[in-house]
């Protein structure tokens, strides 16, 4: 496998007339990384999604797919090494799930159509139901079925446009597998998505969209970015004093009250801070029922981000 990214992209816009889409954005992607594109409705995920899919043209920026130029002369050769499963399955309902995929392998004019079909039937557990009708199947089995298209080709990079829209949690935990599997098997993956939380889940890193590139990293380096570290601290009675408490324990900047006999510590080192304040809770004769690291999650993170984009300018 190459040195250099499965996916590179610099300074890319997009503007549909005076709208700007996406502005100024630049990332890259790593083999096999399962990269989650963040951000509201119109935040410029589709439209990422579909320039560097080869369907719209960028009004500048460049970008390189799997070691090739974004360029008109380059679109039949991208589109050969990647693959788009939007977020409308578009099956034909009538044909069964194995006439749909033989008419879009034979529209692609995929190789060893046969073998690949059938290895994407078992790639996404619906080799059983390979002669149902689409129309009769679940909205979840449509979903996997519209995946098992997408790999038809045995893309390098897949991009999946909100591959769970709509889905309920046990047909979105399915998906959710099925992406598992192919990072496993080393395809590149960018995602867009409005659920957060299958974003935490499933996703190596992040961008946060909102036009511009909000943030870049994993969730977890987005969250220490973003927020100080902090204890959550409760006891069974309200502290008489909580000043005399904490304002004296190594490591602790500062402390709020935030409802009764719980308390927000803010801290600078995580490793010190926590058995200092067990001792001084301790010693001030107070029944500790909690005393634990809060933990940001990627929402907390995404609304920040949107919320500062949004604020004015001082």
């Amino acid at each position: 496998m190459s040195d250099a990214p499965a996916l590179s992209v610099l300074r890319l816009s997009k503007c549909f007339g005076e709208r700007v889409a996406l502005d100024d954005v630049s990332f890259e992607i790593g083999h096999g990384e399962i990269f989650g594109l963040l951000g509201p409705n119109g935040a410029g995920k589709t439209t990422t999604v579909r320039t560097l899919g080869t369907l719209l043209s960028p009004t500048s920026g460049s970008a390189v797919i799997t070691g090739i130029a974004l360029a008109p002369e380059n679109g039949v050769a991208i589109r050969s090494r990647i693959s788009i499963m939007p977020e409308s399955p578009g099956l034909y309902l009538r044909l069964s799930v194995a006439e749909n995929l033989e008419a879009f392998a034979e529209l692609y004019q995929v190789p060893d159509a046969r073998s690949r079909i059938e290895r994407a039937l078992r790639a996404v557990h619906l080799i059983d139901r390979a002669n149902d009708a689409c129309g009769t199947l679940s909205k979840g089995l449509r979903q996997r079925a519209a995946l098992g298209r997408a790999l038809l080709s045995d893309p390098e990079v897949l991009f999946l446009d909100e591959p769970t829209s709509g889905l309920d949690p046990v047909a979105a935990r399915d998906v959710h597998e099925l992406i598992d599997e192919l990072r496993h098997r080393g395809v590149t993956i960018v995602l867009t998505t409005h659920r957060l939380d299958e974003a935490e889940r499933l996703c190596d890193r992040v961008a946060i969209l909102n036009t511009t590139l909000r943030a870049l990293g994993r969730p977890d380096e987005l969250r220490e970015r973003l927020f100080s570290k902090t204890l959550s601290v409760r006891t069974v009675a309200p502290l008489p004093d909580p000043g005399a408490v904490f304002d004296a324990c190594p490591a602790v900047d500062a402390w709020r009250e935030v409802g009764t006999a719980s308390y927000s510590l803010v801290v600078s080192d995580s490793i010190v801070a926590p058995p200092a304040v067990a001792r001084a809770l301790v010693s001030a004769g107070a029944d500790v029922l909690s005393l634990g690291e809060s933990h940001h999650s990627l929402e907390d993170v995404y609304l920040e981000l949107i919320d500062q984009g949004r604020r004015p300018t001082p």
